[in-house]
């Protein structure tokens, strides 16, 4: 019986032992965590958004740069196939306004103990053997006598211990939530075999705002005013839009709502645009992009409103009697606008319709959702085998992509696993042959 190491028990590492034992192969889990799935039940925890119902020929370009080389992966296992295997694992999902596809019950535990269960005692095939708490060093080993194929050499509660198979798959996820175990310790392990590496990056991350506050001559800090932060951290955008166009011309503009953070802004609407705004940044050294705080209504009508006789009023009562703007909304305009500034009504109204936000830095990487960049898909061949490893096969979130929230990261990374799999067993047949 072939035997594979498969280092990492997120989904991609969980798909693709599945593929494997389903088809006879001993399959041997690695994980340096105390136990599996752990970002997969964090990803659930607010709802499990499994993937999204939209055409393929409109899902796959979520993908960006490299959305050729994910609809290959996507042809065999896209959104439906993944309807119909969570399905399989007794999981029935629904389809929610927006188009996110979720478990009946919102959770992801108890899809993960169904999957579990299947691979610990599976109908068909050897059962899927789990080695917790055993990190990977980056190390080979070399086999003994009555030994073949790839070795690797892991930390375990027992010591250093060295484990051989027949062909290896990494699953090893990217640089996000590094307690979680997607710590990207591996990058310089593969780079030292000469696999090209595009570097890890915030993906779906937040930003630091550009004070308007000067520290000195020159200089300007990054954060909300400290009335602003204390006031207002926490606090969503609702019923918004954004626009941003980057210096090579990419658009991009979408309704929705976001956060404002101690620093700056972040969710669903931000991470929708994080790609651009963090390449604007490293490029440019900053982005700006402009909050619509009313974005049905014409800068016509709000000028209008905002002209409109307000008596005794206090600006804020006749924006919020007029506008129907309160709260975190009119506190922006007091945060990026001066005096003179808010009380013209030309300036004001222009403010609630284009209210230019910058944008200073991504936030870290550990607290991104995602990452973007890894293995980069030239130095895999067309199974997802390193063409500098022979017979290491590499799979999900530590490939050269990215995606944004809604579905597409889960769909890739399990149609990955799959893929990387079934390559471990073309590999596998030829090796016998």
């Amino acid at each position: 019986m072939k035997k594979v190491l498969l280092v990492g028990a997120g989904p991609a590492g969980l798909m693709a032992a599945e593929v494997l034992s389903a088809a006879g192969v001993e399959v041997h889990v690695y994980d340096a965590m105390p136990s599996v799935g752990r970002k997969f039940l964090l990803a659930g925890k607010g709802g499990l958004n499994l993937t999204h119902s939209e055409p393929p020929a409109i899902f796959v370009t979520r993908y960006g740069k490299r959305q050729a080389q994910i609809a290959a992966l996507l042809q065999d296992f896209g959104g439906k196939a993944v309807r119909e295997w969570a399905g399989t694992l007794g999981v029935e999902t629904f389809v929610g306004t927006s188009g996110r596809v979720f478990p009946l019950d919102m959770k992801a535990a108890p899809l993960l103990r169904a999957w579990l269960q299947r691979l610990r005692h599976p109908t068909r095939g050897p059962a899927v053997q789990f080695h917790m708490r055993h990190r990977w060093t980056g190390r080979a080993s070399e086999p003994s006598a009555d030994e073949v194929g790839i070795g690797l050499v892991f930390d375990s509660p027992k010591g250093e211990l060295s484990a051989h198979g027949d062909a290896v798959l990494l699953a090893l996820g990217g640089a996000s939530w590094a307690r979680l175990g997607s710590d990207g310790a591996w990058v310089p392990w593969l780079q030292t075999r000469g696999v090209e590496i595009a570097p890890l990056l915030p993906a779906n991350c937040g930003f630091d705002v550009a004070n308007t506050v000067r520290t000195g001559p020159g200089a300007t800090a990054r954060g909300w005013s400290p009335y602003f932060a204390s006031q207002f951290a926490g606090q969503p955008f609702k019923s918004v839009a954004i626009s941003f166009t980057t210096t090579s011309g990419a658009r991009f503009a979408r309704k929705g709502e976001f956060v404002a953070t101690a620093s700056g802004v972040e969710g669903s609407l931000v991470y929708a645009a994080s790609s651009l705004l963090r390449d604007e940044i490293m490029s440019q050294g900053a982005a700006t992009f402009y909050l619509d705080l009313l974005p049905d209504l014409s800068l016509e009508h709000v000028l209008a409103q905002v002209r409109h006789p307000r008596g005794s009023r206090s600006l804020s009562s006749h924006l919020k009697s007029r506008l129907h703007i309160d709260g975190i909304k009119v506190a922006i305009l007091h945060e990026m606008m001066s005096k003179e500034q808010i009380n013209d009504p030309l300036q004001l109204a222009s403010a609630i319709k284009a209210l230019a936000l910058t944008l200073a830095a991504a936030r870290p990487i550990d607290e991104a959702i995602s990452s973007a960049g890894g293995v980069q898909f030239e130095a895999l061949d067309p199974n997802l085998m390193l063409t500098r490893w022979p017979g290491v096969f590499c799979a999900g979130e530590m490939l050269d992509w990215e995606a944004p929230t809604g579905g597409y990261l889960l769909t890739a990374c399990l149609a990955s696993g799959r893929s990387a799999a079934q390559g471990v067993l073309s590999y596998l047949s030829r090796s016998i042959s």
